[in-house]
């Protein structure tokens, strides 16, 4: 919802409803990012109540229109993510065979050299 004025397309306060400090400092930062932003902030009127209200103040172009290219702007953020989150799941999962790890022999190998070198030091 919002509560602005039609005098002044470039103030408005937008709520939020069923909504928390997540989402509202999401859209705060990338609302910040935004060059055309003068002022932007939210609060929480009462911690039981599920919604939050977030006020802005633009350089000019309507706080309406900077607020949808926010949200766009953080869904695309959010979708990269999870893209490059899914890649590390899959890259994680891979079978052992083809991680490169290190032969029995080349332990076995250090095992015996840094036993050496603690009976020189002795």
């Amino acid at each position: 919802m919002e509560h602005g004025t039609l005098e002044e397309p470039s103030k408005s306060t937008f709520t939020l409803c069923e909504e928390d400090h997540t989402l509202a400092n999401c859209l705060r930062f990338t609302l910040n990012q935004d060059p055309r932003m003068s002022f932007c902030g939210y609060s929480i009127p009462h911690p039981s109540d599920a919604k939050v209200n977030i006020r802005l103040q633009t350089t000019g172009a309507p706080a309406r229109d900077v607020l949808k290219d926010a949200c766009q702007n953080l869904m695309l953020i959010c979708q990269q993510v999870r893209t490059t989150f899914d890649k590390a799941v899959v890259h994680f999962k891979l079978p052992v065979e083809k991680m490169k790890i290190d032969s029995d022999e080349d332990i076995e190998e250090d095992d015996a050299t840094s036993s050496d070198s603690q009976e020189d030091t002795s």
